[in-house]
């Protein structure tokens, strides 16, 4: 038997999200009689404690007799329970040095730590995450944005819908002008963002055809890595070639930059791949696009507008490419960002649901199959005090060396 205990979040702001909502978690117990779950309450959760006590599962403060702790963003140091496997983001890999207590913590209490963002296959292909929801709000708020921008549509924040469905429908009644959207990312993110935009019946077009077609009607065009890089010496290879040699490709963006109105960026960006545009480009007398929708938001790295992420409350702010510098969206030499950093809060329900299918799916079977893949071998992050070996490189970081 294994007892997994779903826990309140509890970091501010309030994340509304969970690993598991009811249905999900009765889909579990079907599939493995051996798995048990308690519910700590909640008065922030998507789904109210209610509706997990009506489908069947002990409502309770007492978490103590559970081996598995499942929960979304960090947990709070005071709160962590000795001895426990949790799983959570814990926002460490990175060595940020925000969490160096969090995971200090983890190891004095003796925390067996599994983290959302390396629960990966043997390619090293992540396997769960919130990325489609990302792509998908992400895209929505770009629209939004757009409609703030020239005052000729109003729509609603993501939060306020309840779900991806009355989201579809709300940008179903908008009417877009002939305008050119660049999208890159062919991940989670990406395919997210692609999902609303065929849904809004945006017709995709070629990269040729994109460059160099004049369209009476809205079109996209989804970037893959080597349409926007190219290498030094002029070789054209392979995806494979990029991600192992980025260092040895330049930016090519600007030919994109110089047909599009509006960007959305979905792509993940590894280190040293070049940037997509600079401040310098954003000052390029043919540089055109006037709207960022930077869902991936690396503050000031690859897309040079995003010079800070944006929130919830406040989600868009203008970028002024002469000043670099942050002014007013309306502005008419603005070029608008939008940079939330948290985007699937804004459909907890959605992003939850889809979130524990990922989780059953890969993560939940290796508890009852002897891990026979791996998958929570490679996502241990802590073990007995100390870090695994696969993490060893945050011992530093630990230790405030670095």
């Amino acid at each position: 038997m294994t007892k997994f205990g779903v826990i309140k979040e509890r970091k501010n702001p309030p994340d509304r999200r969970v690993v598991f909502s009811p249905e999900g978690l009765k889909s579990v117990i079907n599939n493995f009689s051996k798995a048990s779950f308690v519910i700590e309450p909640s008065d922030v959760r998507v789904f109210d404690d209610n509706e997990y006590h009506n489908a069947g599962f002990k409502i309770s403060d007492d978490l103590s007799s559970c081996d598995v702790l499942l929960g979304v963003k960090e947990v709070p140091i005071d709160t962590l329970i000795p001895n426990k496997k949790y799983f959570f983001f814990s926002h460490t890999i990175k060595k940020q040095t925000y969490n160096r207590d969090l995971l200090s913590a983890i190891l004095d209490k003796n925390i067996e730590l599994y983290d959302h963002e390396v629960i990966i296959n043997k390619e090293g292909f992540r396997l769960i995450g919130f990325g489609r929801y990302a792509g998908i709000v992400g895209t929505y708020n770009g629209f939004r944005a757009l409609g703030l921008k020239h005052d000729t549509f109003v729509l609603p924040k993501a939060e306020t819908l309840n779900n991806q469905e009355a989201l579809e429908v709300t940008l179903s009644k908008i009417k877009l002008p002939n305008i050119k959207i660049v999208l890159t990312g062919n991940g989670k993110v990406g395919s997210g963002a692609k999902e609303i935009l065929d849904t809004m019946q945006i017709k995709e077009v070629s990269v040729s055809e994109y460059l160099n077609t004049t369209f009476d009607e809205p079109v996209y065009v989804q970037l893959d890595v080597l349409d926007y890089n190219k290498r030094k010496d002029g070789r054209v290879i392979d995806n494979a070639d990029f991600y192992t040699n980025a260092k040895e490709y330049v930016g090519d963006f600007m030919k994109f930059a110089k047909v599009s109105d509006m960007y959305i960026a979905g792509h993940f960006f590894g280190d040293g791949a070049p940037y997509l545009f600079t401040r310098g480009d954003a000052r390029h007398k043919d540089f055109k696009i006037k709207l960022v929708a930077d869902i991936s938001c690396d503050v000031d790295g690859p897309v040079a507008s995003t010079i800070r992420s944006s929130t919830i409350t406040n989600p868009i702010y203008g970028y002024d490419p002469n000043t670099e510098t942050e002014i007013d969206f309306k502005k008419s030499n603005a070029i608008v960002v939008m940079a939330v950093d948290n985007l699937p809060c804004e459909l907890p329900k959605d992003a939850s649901e889809g979130f524990g299918e990922m989780f059953l799916e890969y993560v939940i079977p290796a508890f009852f199959n002897n891990d026979k893949d791996g998958i929570l071998e490679r996502a241990r992050m802590t073990q007995a005090g100390k870090l695994t070996e696969r993490y060893s490189y945050l011992q530093d970081y630990v230790d405030g060396k670095e």
